[in-house]
């Protein structure tokens, strides 16, 4: 895949601000609601949003620490990686989305939350919509960041932020389930 690096940073732009209406819409809603399930194996909406607090906690600070002043060198097209793009494809909303299963740090299944953590999930978007301003004058397919599963598997900045929008916008979907669907 190749795209202009703004065609991309705009569209994950748009992504994150329905992220962050989404889950401020969310945050009107009830907490019996928020926390209810179709079962205990399924996630309630704040186990959702709980679930990408953890990767924000893991991504934001990942993607930060790649993207220093003396690193700016921003080129206009950005070349997918080979792993990065699979990553992304495998997040991406689709009309029938496959179910995966998560590592168990990253499983919020059963934890007591209350709506602090849509406050978080909306400081991590604010913060990511910041980084995604930034990443303009980044050159998004040289610089590489760690990812979660292994240290020593690196993906390109650009799909790094792919997989991270994408797997927002996955989950809110599976959130949003009891009350818009």
């Amino acid at each position: 895949m190749r795209i202009s690096n703004l065609v991309l940073i705009e569209e994950l732009k748009l992504l994150t601000l329905k992220a962050i209406e989404s889950a401020t819409q969310l945050s009107k809603e009830p907490l019996e609601k928020l926390q209810k399930k179709e079962n205990p194996t399924t996630w309630s909406a704040l186990e959702c949003i709980e679930h990408l607090n953890r990767y924000g906690d893991f991504y934001l600070p990942e993607i930060k620490a790649v993207m220093l002043p003396d690193k700016q060198s921003a080129i206009e097209i950005f070349k997918a990686g080979l792993l990065g793009n699979y990553f992304a494809n495998a997040m991406k909303v689709k009309p029938k989305l496959n179910k995966m299963k998560t590592f168990q740090n990253m499983n919020p299944n059963q934890c007591s939350l209350n709506k602090d953590v849509l406050v978080v999930f909306l400081k991590q978007q604010a913060e990511m919509l910041d980084l995604l301003n930034q990443a303009k004058t980044y050159n998004l397919t040289k610089l590489k960041t760690k990812i979660s599963i292994s240290k020593f598997i690196k993906l390109r900045l650009g799909d790094t932020f792919r997989v991270v929008v994408y797997h927002n916008e996955r989950h809110l979907l599976q959130a949003n389930r009891y009350f818009f669907s």
